[in-house]
């Protein structure tokens, strides 16, 4: 028989029962049962009850072990009796009578529980993460991630992609956040960056033929962690491909991702054609660019019935304001003065002066308006409303008035909250979609210049004619993203593969043609010598796993996250260098005595 185990402890069944067998684990749990102990064994494949009654060998060394310890156990597997089986468990037809127990390693006083994973601090959690990943929901989330990323890899393969592997150290990006900047012990005061996206290396490997690639990418961003999207570096299904329109890229990767979403989605609803909405579009109707399309809220503009109403408010703002819009948040089912208070409380907390509504109700056989609003603006303009937004009886509709571009936020979380109070959002689904045609640049207002609003490298609809033509704030990028359940889940572009059309689209946001080949040199020279029409995208691993899993926060789908303030409390990093590493590097450290209090 083998050292430590001949079955594992999700192996036994029925067709063991009366066989010897040989077990090793952890004791997630000992119960005492009127002098019979019984040991719940666990390992990383399941549990497996174990008996020891007073007549076994084995009683005295059972009596002496404690919840993590870990031990051999040899034993004679029986049936239990009808009415003890465990339905829940895969070896809940059997338990392990035990005839040897070995203690291989004792364990101290646990700094957390493991059995029955009550909430437990995140700074303790985190330090001894080895032990919080023992805990079974932890534990399932992470073997669920890596049959996830299989499975992409599996499907990746099945559409004629290739999987290659790009450098880590590297020259910085602009993707929009901080680099993570590595010291150069070579080339004294110089710096590579660890790399924010592999975008510049995919595109290369397009020049050189490579067709389609995919890679699991780690990549790093020196930014604000939030819930979902971890400090430091996260990892995404890096795709890139040649001679390809973004429907071509839509069309190969959408139903790869459905499969994926179908086989882990444990019978959930998942898309099967998702649907394409211009940016434009998602704004207007959920205040949003990354919808959750289990809401059933769309918004509709109403300018028409306030213009020149009794409501002095909005007529005055349309009347004084072209740009002025009032959009409505119809609510089904919210049709009660309590509710719309609570929801003009949350917009007054969100900083807003308020949240104007009507409410509809039957009264004396008709329906008709309630609330201020509709005393203002009158029954006929009260019920082309109702009759616009197909509401009735029961019902409410919110009004957020202004120009879009400064209340469109607000109107989307407003939308969000009313279908989360009211329990409208269907959760026992997945909805997915692309966001299309993006606006290629934005304006800064801290700068008061013009900014690429995604990826500069996108290609602008309309290519170098349409820089050189069109206001720059007009202009479309072939730049999309994926989204699942009002989570961004993808992103990417058709890419600008034209020297010239690169330049023109950088000298908008201020830099020159030197600044391009100082920057993007080797982009650059490549698209010198023959780039094929190409593009892409990148699925965000994390945030699919932490979907399909159900997980609120990224920590719950990951090995060892760092915590809210960007340190790895398990290893202790960030740590300061020594003063010889730091000679070696030609550094000095000046700290700022403002972080530093």
């Amino acid at each position: 028989m083998h050292r430590y185990r001949s079955h594992t402890c999700a192996a036994l069944s029925k067709s063991e029962v009366g066989a010897t067998v040989r077990l090793s684990g952890w004791v997630h749990r000992v119960r005492d049962h009127g002098g019979v102990l019984f040991i719940d064994l666990r390992d990383h494949y399941g549990i497996t009850q174990v008996v020891a009654d007073p007549d076994s060998p084995a009683f005295k060394v059972a009596e002496t072990v404690r919840g993590e310890w870990v031990v051999r156990i040899d034993g004679l597997v029986k049936a239990r009796a009808p009415e003890t089986i465990n339905a829940n468990m895969a070896t809940g037809e059997i338990e392990l009578y035990a005839q040897e127990i070995e203690v291989l390693s004792a364990a101290k006083e646990l700094p957390l529980p493991v059995f029955g994973e009550p909430d437990y601090p995140e700074d303790v959690r985190l330090k001894y993460r080895f032990l919080d990943l023992r805990r079974e929901t932890l534990h399932r989330n992470i073997v669920k991630r890596t049959q996830i990323i299989s499975a992409m890899r599996k499907g990746m393969g099945e559409a004629g992609f290739a999987e290659y592997t790009t450098p880590i150290l590297t020259a910085s990006s602009p993707e929009g956040a901080r680099d993570f900047l590595v010291p150069s012990r070579i080339h004294p005061g110089k710096f590579f960056a660890l790399p924010q996206a592999p975008q510049q290396y995919k595109q290369l490997l397009m020049v050189a033929g490579f067709d389609r690639y995919f890679q699991i990418a780690p990549c790093f961003r020196d930014e604000d962690p939030r819930a979902d999207r971890l400090p430091g570096e996260f990892y995404q299904l890096d795709v890139e491909m040649s001679f390809v329109t973004q429907e071509d890229i839509w069309e190969t990767m959408e139903p790869m991702m459905t499969a994926v979403f179908e086989e882990f989605a444990e019978g959930k609803p998942v898309t099967k054609q998702w649907p394409r909405i211009p940016y434009d579009e998602a704004i207007r109707k959920y205040g949003s660019d990354k919808p959750d399309l289990r809401n059933p809220i769309v918004m509709e503009a109403v300018t028409d019935h306030f213009a020149g109403s009794g409501f002095k408010v909005f007529a005055g703002m349309i009347a004084s304001n072209p740009k002025v819009e009032i959009w409505a948040i119809p609510t089904k089912t919210g049709g009660s003065r309590a509710f719309c208070d609570r929801m003009n409380a949350w917009a007054q907390s969100q900083g807003q002066p308020g949240l104007g509504y009507i409410f509809w109700k039957e009264e004396e056989g008709k329906v008709a308006g309630s609330g201020p609003l509709a005393k203002n603006i009158g029954e006929e303009r009260t019920a082309a409303i109702a009759a616009q937004l197909g509401l009735e009886a029961g019902d409410a509709c919110f009004f957020v008035a202004g120009e879009p571009s400064k209340f469109y936020k607000f109107a989307g979380e407003a939308r969000n909250r009313a279908a989360d109070e009211l329990n409208l959002i269907d959760r026992d689904r997945f909805e997915c979609c692309w966001i299309v045609d993006f606006p290629f640049y934005e304006w800064n207002e801290d700068e008061k210049k013009i900014d690429f609003a995604h990826n500069p490298f996108s290609m602008p609809q309309g290519g170098l004619e349409a820089l050189q033509t069109q206001d720059p704030l007009s202009l479309k990028a072939y730049q999309y993203d994926a989204v699942c359940n009002g989570f961004e889940i993808a992103s990417g572009s058709i890419r600008n593969q034209s020297p010239e059309t690169m330049v023109a689209a950088f000298e908008k946001v201020g830099l020159s043609q030197q600044d391009v080949e100082e920057r993007f040199g080797g982009l650059y020279r490549a698209f010198q010598y023959g780039a094929p029409p190409h593009g892409g995208c990148a699925f965000g691993i994390d945030r699919v796993v932490m979907l399909l899993v159900g997980a609120k926060n990224l920590r719950e789908i990951s090995l060892f996250p760092m915590n809210q303030q960007a340190q790895d409390l398990l290893m202790n990093a960030p740590a300061p260098a020594s003063p010889t590493q730091l000679r070696e590097l030609a550094l000095r450290v000046v700290l700022d005595p403002k972080k530093t209090n």
